[in-house]
């Protein structure tokens, strides 16, 4: 009698346990997180010092990136994500912020030194990124991406400085596209 519960629930179980692509760095892999928590609206400022509230956009992929201005590997990071943003319109929304400083003129000196015009950069002057990363981004390295999936919902991370226009960084882009 147990083997056609267990037949009629398969499909439920296998949609469930649909697993991202892989999608590597370095000695660093895509991790999926769970339990899935939805993103929190972050109250930042950008690099001039104008407040701004940064928040998922449903029905997109949000990639929410910290770094800092002491990180080698954000210097090859951040470009990566200024030519992902400046990509085609399956692009993704893309939030990068400095956690180690709030001088944005240092801030604004160090992103000068890069091509990241097309990057929306921000800082956290006012706590709510490290809070943050208290509860749900935790900051395992550094840099640091988090995915938000099309429904607003943490979906994993990679730390170092993926190559997110290679073949892996775009099926891994398509395959939470296509999650909806």
């Amino acid at each position: 009698m147990a083997a056609p519960a267990l037949l009629a629930t398969a499909p439920a179980i296998r949609a469930q346990d649909s697993w991202p692509p892989v999608f590597e760095a370095g000695r660093n892999q895509f991790t999926v997180v769970r339990p899935r928590a939805a993103m929190p609206q972050l109250r930042l400022q950008d690099p001039n010092g104008r407040d701004a509230v940064v928040t998922a956009t449903p029905g997109r992929i949000t990639l929410v990136n910290f770094w800092a201005t002491w990180c080698a590997a954000c210097r090859l990071d951040l470009p990566t994500l200024a030519r992902l943003a400046g990509s085609p319109p399956e692009r993704p929304d893309i939030v990068a912020i400095c956690t180690d400083t709030r001088d944005l003129r240092k801030i604004r000196a160090f992103l000068g030194g890069l091509a990241v015009q097309n990057l929306a950069c921000y800082v956290d002057a006012y706590g709510a990124a490290a809070q943050a990363s208290t509860e749900m981004f935790s900051i395992v390295g550094m840099p640091v991406t988090y995915l938000v999936g099309t429904s607003g919902h943490i979906e994993g991370y990679i730390a170092g400085a993926p190559e997110w226009l290679s073949p892996a960084g775009a099926r891994l882009l398509q395959f939470y596209r296509e999650q909806g």
